[in-house]
Formats: C-alpha cells, sequence, structure tokens
C-alpha cells in the first residue's frame, strides 16, 4: 500500500490495553499519518485504531479487519468494477481502497 507520513518519536502516545470486542475504524489518523488498513509499528502484529483519530483504544487485526476493496473505484481515465493489473509493473492484481484512487492513492493488492 501507499501511503505518506512523517512520525515525530518524542510525541507522547497513550496506548491502553487491547479492546478484543472492538471495531476497527478506517480510515484512522495516528501521528501525522491517515491509514485506510491495519498498521504494524513497534508491535509484533498488524493493529488498527477503534477509533478516527487514535487516542489509545486499539486491537490486532483478525482476518475480518482488514481492508477491503471498494467497487467501483476511479483510475487514471476509467471505472473499475474489480480489480485491475492496469498500472502494476509486475502484473498483479490490485484495487483501491477508497472510490477514487487517482485522489487518495490507496490500494492493496488482491487474494
Amino acid at each position: 500500500m501507499s501511503v505518506s507520513f512523517k512520525f515525530y518519536f518524542s510525541e507522547s502516545v497513550t496506548h491502553l490495553p487491547e479492546v478484543k470486542d472492538g471495531k476497527c475504524v478506517f480510515p484512522f489518523y495516528y501521528r501525522d499519518g491517515l491509514f485506510h488498513d491495519c498498521v504494524k509499528f513497534k508491535a509484533k502484529h498488524k493493529w488498527c485504531s477503534l477509533n478516527g483519530t487514535y487516542r489509545g483504544y486499539w486491537k490486532y487485526c483478525s482476518e475480518e479487519d482488514f481492508a477491503r476493496c471498494v467497487f467501483p473505484f476511479w483510475y487514471r481515465h476509467l471505472i473499475y468494477w474489480e480489480c485491475t493489473s492496469d498500472g502494476d509493473a509486475f502484473g498483479k492484481m490490485w484495487c483501491s481502497l477508497t472510490q477514487n484512487y487517482n485522489k487518495d492513492k490507496v490500494w492493496k493488492y488482491c487474494d
């Protein structure tokens, strides 16, 4: 996934115990980044925020928590209703995680 972000490690962030029955909120803000899928920062497994802006409430991601493709999505001058290999240097199938890839530039490879 292509996401740009900056980190300021001097920033203090509160980490509360994991909320096992919580629901991931996407996208979520963490420090100076906006994330559309589970992340792995100094953690054993990928995790997500339970708030739109991370406030210490989080959980480890299970299979059903990971971001799903959004259809239809706009890429270059076309609308796609399924995964595509267009634009991928290796010909792998991918999809957008938002309806407008041209604007948001967040994606993942399809299974």
